[in-house]
């Protein structure tokens, strides 16, 4: 056997080098490149191996752990789950930096490979800077948080514990249906020591994804359902893109004349002119997916996990014989909801589904509940009311309706925009028109503030030639903007929409919506002898801040500036951000649909106790399954 003699880091470097993925026939190379941030956990082994080896992975230099890794994430995210990027990070804090963005890749089933730091293996150090020490097990360090929220996690004590570890590692990376953050733990000293590994450790190597066919069984199952009901509605989730399969959504649903409602990460799987997209769903949906919702007795569940935004915390059915079909590569959320499992790639399934229920019909006829005028009615006045949110003009300033109207007028219909938190999802949920497929990046599986600019700089790298937007609120920008640093130095051009409303707004309103006054949730001065934030807004320069980083910058507070304002950022050739300043509270609410939140059941406040009644109402209702 012939081998070659590399570090435990030179040798994984190596390996990364000769990952490939096949789809559909096409070889993409897997792993582009790695990001990182060197200390003393990594800089002499990853970082050495970086240095001297001769591979073409790129490197990008990150400038928060938790920034890069959400960058990495929305590169794979944006790229359909074909190709990632890897992270590394220094032991201790560095590597501790990373875990709210892995647990942001694995809820939302994004692959992302962490490569943090570790203590020695050998102990002598004994403790290292930064080491956790947990007396009652010695065997635990820091990395051990990221088990949680890893997919797959090992810790490579001996160098050639590699070989073993990173096919694991490539195994969940690479499949649709177990995605998610993978954690390689590797202690400094390992990364450092050499072994004799086989050269056929670093042959090239291509993990075909193959399509899962549904079962036949299931597909009989979810036909004979679907002939036993009359208004059956299609909601599309992120498995709708990531198979590639709009086409086979816009056919199966039109063979029907089935409406079609979108979760977050489904949405532009079809464009909102069509003429069965009925818009969102669920408590950031729209009045006509949500009433259509109310009276369906089918839900045919396409590539989305139910979260309970998506369900209105289970209450958006309300049709007491409802049932539903669910069609998802994951077998954990196809059974969801007590539903029909096909458990199957979007796109082959659909195209069997719509097969097989074809030829059911011919046999036993189909007529739809639906009225002829029920969803375009429907669909027409949704529209009219995005129309009258998109015009609504403010006595105070910028409505943040008016705001997004003039954007999504102004950008271009392939442009891409990129969020996660605050109020902004619900909007852009409701109001946002996409015209086409993966114009449209949400993070909301885990809503994670602070992924919109490294979200964003992330999908540039993904997608070079289209335009890119972070829009953000100003609480998120100060939670996190350091990726803007890098999309300067990677000379990855985005443009951030900073909504300045003065504070976590979508927290203040769900506050005051459930009996507070509000408190502790806007950016203002603490009043004399108080203990609330009751002074003024504190007046902070958003646009100065962005061009002392080295990003153009430009203010807007009316419908005209703004305009100017996107006309001059799609001239400019670096990373810039736009300063909009919008009237706190002027933000969609509403539409059928309501959020499970724990209000207290005691208080002083009498308007605290009402809506603890209320939600217990409304809870009641909702189905416990």
């Amino acid at each position: 056997m012939t081998t070659i003699r590399l570090t435990m880091a030179q040798a994984l470097i190596k390996f990364l080098d000769q990952q490939f993925i096949s789809v559909d026939g096409k070889e993409i190379k897997f792993v582009q490149g790695i990001m990182g941030i060197f200390g003393h956990g990594n800089v002499t082994g990853i970082g050495e191996a970086l240095e001297r080896s001769s591979v073409s992975l790129d490197f990008i230099q990150g400038k928060n752990e938790q920034g890069m890794v959400h960058a990495a994430t929305a590169f794979a995210k944006q790229n359909n789950r074909r190709q990632i990027y890897a992270c590394t990070t220094s032991i201790g804090p560095g590597a501790l930096n990373m875990v709210t963005a892995a647990a942001t890749a694995t809820v939302n089933r994004i692959p992302v490979l962490l490569l943090p730091g570790d203590n020695f293996s050998s102990r002598q150090p004994d403790p290292v800077l930064q080491q956790l020490e947990v007396p009652g097990d010695y065997s635990i360090s820091a990395t051990d948080a990221f088990k949680a929220v890893s997919k797959y996690w090992d810790r490579i004590v001996r160098p050639e514990q590699l070989m073993v570890a990173a096919l694991q590692a490539m195994r969940v990376l690479t499949d649709p249906a177990e995605t998610g953050a993978v954690t390689l733990a590797l202690p400094q000293d390992v990364q450092a020591e050499a072994y004799d590994y086989p050269l056929s450790f670093f042959d090239k190597r291509v993990y075909t994804i193959d399509r899962r066919p549904p079962a036949a069984d299931a597909i009989k199952r979810a036909v004979k359902l679907i002939l036993e009901k009359k208004k059956p509605l299609i909601i599309a989730g992120g498995g709708v893109l990531y198979s590639e399969a709009s086409k086979e959504l816009a056919s199966f649903a039109e063979a029907f004349g089935i409406p079609v409602a979108e979760t977050q990460a489904g949405k532009s799987s079809l464009p909102w002119n069509h003429p069965l997209q009925i818009g969102a769903i669920g408590v950031t949906g729209s009045l006509a997916a949500n009433l259509i919702a109310k009276e369906a007795d089918l839900i045919i569940g396409i590539g989305t996990r139910y979260s309970d935004f998506t369900t209105s915390s289970k209450s958006a059915f309300a049709h007491p014989d409802v049932q539903f079909v669910n069609l998802n590569v994951n077998s954990f959320d196809s059974v969801k909801l007590n539903g029909i499992a096909v458990t199957a790639d979007a796109k082959v399934g659909l195209r069997e589904l719509q097969a097989a229920l074809t030829a059911a019909l011919t046999a036993a006829g189909y007529s739809s509940g639906y009225a002829p005028n029920d969803i375009s009615t429907l669909k027409k006045q949704w529209d009219d009311e995005v129309d009258r949110l998109y015009a609504v003009e403010h006595s105070e300033g910028l409505s943040q309706t008016r705001a997004l109207g003039v954007i999504n007028e102004n950008i271009d219909a392939s442009a891409v925009i990129v969020a996660a938190a605050g109020s902004l999802p619900g909007d852009l949920h409701r109001l946002w028109r996409s015209e086409q497929p993966k114009t449209y990046h949400m993070e909301y599986g885990f809503s994670c503030m602070g992924y919109e600019i490294a979200g964003a700089f992330g999908a540039a790298l993904a997608e070079p030639d289209r335009d890119i937007y972070a829009v953000l609120g100003d609480g998120s920008y100060l939670m996190l903007h350091s990726e803007l640093v890098t999309s300067l130095q990677e000379n990855r051009k985005i443009t951030v929409l900073l909504f300045n409303n003065h504070g976590f707004q979508c927290i203040h309103n769900l506050q005051k919506g459930h009996g507070s006054n509000g408190f502790g949730n806007e950016f203002r001065y603490r009043a004399k002898d108080t203990n609330g934030l009751t002074g003024a807004y504190m007046p902070i320069d958003y646009a100065a801040h962005a061009r002392s980083l080295g990003a153009k910058s430009y203010k807007s507070s009316t419908v005209e500036d703004l305009e100017q304002a996107l006309l001059l950022a799609k001239q400019e050739t670096v990373a810039t951000l736009i300063e909009i300043a919008v009237v706190p509270g002027t933000n969609t609410d509403g539409y059928e649909s309501w959020w499970h939140v724990g209000v207290p059941e005691v208080s002083v406040s009498e308007s605290v106790l009402e809506a603890s009644q209320l939600m217990k109402t409304r809870v009641q209702r909702a189905r416990s399954i």
